[in-house]
């Protein structure tokens, strides 16, 4: 792949747009409530457009097409999931949250619960759900950099990345991001929605490559002509018909013949080569033959992963830090709840695109199957399809949309940790929340560049069922039920949190060991987020004399309409001081 001078033009100029807008944003920014809450005066269109900037992360912009590429209708709960999160939050969680007066996760866990022990085990959660959210983000950074400057490192993107949301976040905390998040979105909805026109006009028109076979025959697709691949990474292969190979480090003169049913191992540095004609190798579970590929998959391993799949993300949205952190920076309750509702129609629209893409990228670029680099289908689909300068300015255009979900959702994932940081261990100065931007953008970018990449949406997966397995339970009973105990509340996050944290050890382990890892380990949550709702209610129960004196005071000002005028907005106080535990609702009454 030869550099493209588009590509490299288009993400500088996302690039020099988002620190533009940062620094120009950060001169209203000054005060502590600037930085945590952008004053909470976001109205729900604009905040609207900040969640789904924030939401749609790498995994969405990039995995989404690669899981439909490699898995096709079996692929298309992930964009399902990722949308009806909001339906979830929207009824349970946006405006009785916002109504609380909280500014952090664990402010609402310790106004509700009046417990500082559970607000530190919360500080704790919010740092872990955000790292493991983040890295993903910072290497599909460095993995976009390399597809279009090929020379470069893929360290490079991360730094990128980090640096200029580091600049941003320092200067004005959530009141540059509010702005720059909502650009974004607009910014990845125009990269990807324009190149799916335009590639979907394309294929209409029959024009474009010679395609590896149509998608509604039961053939495995096919290379049209012959092709070498280079394989990056450890992989391990299968194939749906006889297939011949030429390996030409292991067999200069000769070909080997791939029979189905069996796993062809390759090592990272070879060469394949196919001749034309030849079925496309795939990596690992991967539908073989477009027929599978088309239909849901009917074994009961298959099954289940996916109902756990769907209650990671409907029950794992309500407890993404990150994303809650939005609502409190709305007016009222009232506004919430619409800024939800809004977020709803902006993610169907924008989930419409990543899956044309990727059934387009299956008949286009289908040695992605072979190597596994199925997130970098959306990216190397234009120059498929489209030859010379149309191609690359497609890239281009999908390049800087790339960057945009790199930025938009590292800023919130920054922006939220830092202010539980500065908060919760630190004095809730606008120097402390700079200096914990700093250490954990550092912490999140040596992780970034150590750590090996999987599947975007795979990792993501893993993030949101940590979130369902540990905030979701207390938001929907902390907000819902006054029976809930503090004790209760740490007794279930600890359980649910260690059992996805086991899983995502034992997950790791499995993959170089073999890969026996059954289906609840790689999505746990069918398990871990019914055992955090038990452990949180039945210990609630044992310990029902310590639920809070003012549960009932708590409870009216979640609940009451905004009209009533029963909100307090708390201010930002330092825990550690018993004379400011004690001020559990402070700040001016809003209407």
């Amino acid at each position: 792949m030869e550099l493209n001078p588009w590509a490299v033009g288009a993400v500088g100029l996302v690039l020099g747009v988002t620190y533009y807008l940062g620094s120009r944003t950060s001169r209203y920014a000054s005060t502590t409530d600037d930085f945590l809450l952008a004053r909470r005066t976001v109205r729900s269109r604009r905040n609207a457009a900040a969640v789904s900037g924030e939401y749609l992360s790498a995994a969405s912009f990039l995995g989404v097409a690669g899981l439909v590429m490699k898995d096709g209708a079996d692929a298309l709960w992930y964009p399902i999931g990722f949308t009806a999160g909001f339906l979830t939050v929207m009824i349970f969680v946006a405006a009785p949250l916002r109504r609380s007066g909280a500014y952090t996760l664990p402010d609402f866990m310790e106004a509700r619960l009046g417990s500082a022990a559970l607000r530190r085990v919360s500080t704790t959660v919010v740092a872990v759900i955000a790292l493991v959210y983040l890295l993903p983000q910072l290497q599909a950074a460095g993995f976009a950099v390399r597809t279009v400057v090929p020379q470069a490192e893929p360290w490079m993107g991360s730094l990128i990345v980090v640096g200029i949301v580091t600049l941003n976040i320092v200067a004005g905390g959530m009141r540059v991001v509010t702005l720059v998040q909502a650009f974004q979105y607009w910014v990845k909805l125009f990269a990807l929605a324009v190149p799916a026109f335009v590639l979907c006009a394309v294929f209409l028109a029959g024009g474009g490559a010679d395609t590896a076979g149509p998608l509604g025959e039961p053939a495995p697709p096919e290379f049209t002509e012959e092709t070498t691949v280079s394989v990056e990474s450890d992989v391990v292969l299968r194939v749906g018909e006889p297939t011949v190979v030429h390996i030409p480090s292991e067999r200069p003169s000769g070909a080997e013949l791939w029979l189905p049913g069996t796993d062809y191992p390759v090592a990272a540095g070879s060469e394949l080569l196919f001749p034309a004609g030849s079925s496309v190798p795939v990596v690992g579970d991967a539908a073989l033959d477009n027929a599978s590929w088309l239909r849901p998959t009917g074994d009961t391993d298959s099954l289940w992963w996916t109902y756990s799949l769907l209650v990671a993300t409907f029950a794992g949205t309500m407890g993404l830090p990150h994303v809650l952190a939005r609502f409190y920076t709305n007016p009222d309750g009232r506004s919430a709840r619409r800024t939800t509702l809004q977020v709803l129609l902006l993610l169907g629209l924008f989930y419409l695109f990543p899956v044309l893409l990727g059934a387009l990228s299956r008949l286009y670029v289908p040695q992605l199957l072979l190597t596994g680099n199925t997130d970098a289908a959306v990216l190397e689909l234009p120059t498929a399809m489209l030859p010379g300068v149309a191609g690359a300015v497609t890239v281009a255009v999908l390049a800087a949309g790339a960057f945009a979900a790199f930025l938009s959702t590292s800023s919130g994932l920054l922006v939220s940790v830092a202010s539980v940081i500065s908060t919760d261990l630190l004095w809730a100065r606008v120097r402390d929340f700079r200096f914990a931007a700093v250490a954990v953008a550092g912490t999140a970018a040596t992780g970034a560049v150590l750590l090996p990449i999987e599947d975007l949406s795979l990792s993501v997966g893993l993030s949101f069922a940590l979130a369902a397995s540990t905030f979701c339970p207390l938001l929907v009973l902390g907000i819902w039920w006054r029976g809930l105990t503090w004790i209760g509340a740490t007794a279930g996050m600890v359980v649910g949190g260690s059992l996805v944290l086991l899983a995502i050890v034992l997950n790791v382990v499995s993959r170089f060991d073999g890969g026996w890892a059954p289906w609840f380990v790689t999505q746990p949550a069918l398990f871990t987020v019914p055992a955090a709702f038990a452990t949180t209610i039945v210990i609630s129960l044992l310990t029902g004399k310590r639920v809070p004196e003012d549960v009932d005071t708590v409870m009216l000002r979640m609940h009451a309409p905004d009209r009533l005028g029963f909100t307090r907005d708390r201010q930002a106080l330092h825990p550690g001081r018993a004379d400011e535990r004690a001020r559990l609702y402070s700040g001016r009454h809003r209407r």
